[in-house]
């Protein structure tokens, strides 16, 4: 397995995966993102998306046939290897993030996260369980 941060015009096979797996947004293509790579194919990808208030952490999916093994850990991290500062996330699995250095924030959380729970991103997602949460750059 490869990861590698995806290069301006590359983001094709990396957004049809993301597609595929639920995770793609408007803008997709034009922020950051990172693949995991397999035989040459994305098998897996993150994203970072730039907010006036915060980084986020967003789109982070890994095929069906490659999960278990690693690849969601590894794309997180490469991803905070580069991030220019700390990084936020909402998700409804929060012990796997806690896994990857991530805490629960109550408070101070950034106005893009209630914001964006009113958004289609958001539809059919179980808003009760819908934590934010934070890594610091060290």
């Amino acid at each position: 397995m490869r990861i590698r941060k995806i290069r301006p015009g590359e983001a094709a096979p990396a957004v049809e995966l993301a597609r595929t797996l639920g995770l793609d947004y408007p803008g997709l293509e034009s922020d950051p993102l990172w693949v995991a790579e397999e035989g040459g194919r994305p098998i897996g990808l993150v994203a970072l998306k730039k907010h006036p208030d915060c980084l986020e952490l967003c789109a982070l999916g890994v095929d069906p046939d490659f999960r278990g093994k690693g690849v969601a850990r590894a794309l997180v991290e490469a991803l905070m290897d580069k991030a220019p500062g700390d990084v936020h996330l909402a998700t409804i699995i929060p012990r796997f993030f806690e896994g990857c250095g991530f805490h629960i924030i109550k408070d101070a959380i950034p106005a893009t996260f209630p914001a964006k729970r009113e958004t289609s991103w958001c539809e059919g997602c179980p808003q009760e369980r819908c934590m934010v949460m934070l890594r610091t750059r060290q």
